[in-house]
């Protein structure tokens, strides 16, 4: 297991993070270190890619000190999906393994609309969102039989931000994720031969 390409992940977003860029500019700048991390998946450890078989897990891998950032694996399990949620900070969304499905929802007149078609991601594909272009959707497995694993690049540490599930006649509740375990990886130790 190779943490190397983790570990340049997280530095590269610190020193992009540095600069204080605009949410359009982060998003730009982040979106090809994304699509590099993503090229392997050996360096995520085994625990962070298990499936709970009850509810889908989100991982915490880095928070930034200072909270500019955070990075999660999410683990599907077969037929496992969120409910229609927002974010309230940019968000980039990899898929490392498996696939996602994802529905873009917004709220109009009360109500919850969905926008466009589902989208398809497969593994290697990057989604963004953001209160300023979209960040109210709804994401499941998209594999019926095996566990997807996603990569999420948040603005914030996003276990602790307050956000919103949705249903369907608009009516929402504010919730804070939380992490599925208070375990984060060592990324600072020397890669294994």
């Amino acid at each position: 297991m190779s943490i190397k390409n983790f570990r340049d992940f997280v530095k590269d977003l610190t020193d992009l993070a540095d600069r204080d860029p605009d949410e359009a500019v982060m998003l730009q700048a982040a979106h090809p270190l994304m699509q590099d991390l993503l090229r392997t998946d050996q360096w995520l450890p085994d625990m962070f890619a298990k499936p709970n078989p009850d509810r889908y897990s989100q991982y915490l891998l880095h928070c930034d000190p200072k909270e500019r950032f955070s990075i999660v694996s999410f683990v599907w399990g077969p037929g496992q999906e969120t409910p229609i949620h927002d974010h309230t900070v940019w968000g980039l969304l990899g898929v490392l393994r498996g696939s996602e499905i994802s529905q873009r929802y917004q709220q109009e007149f009360g109500a919850m609309h969905k926008i466009g078609d589902l989208e398809y991601l497969e593994s290697g594909q990057i989604d963004m969102v953001s209160p300023t272009i979209g960040d109210i959707h709804q994401v499941q497995n998209g594999l019926k039989t095996k566990p997807s694993v996603s990569i999420h690049v948040y603005g914030g540490n996003i276990g602790r931000i307050n956000r919103h599930a949705f249903k369907n006649d608009g009516s929402q509740n504010s919730f804070i994720s939380g992490y599925s375990s208070e375990i984060v990886p060592n990324i600072w130790m020397a890669d294994k031969p």
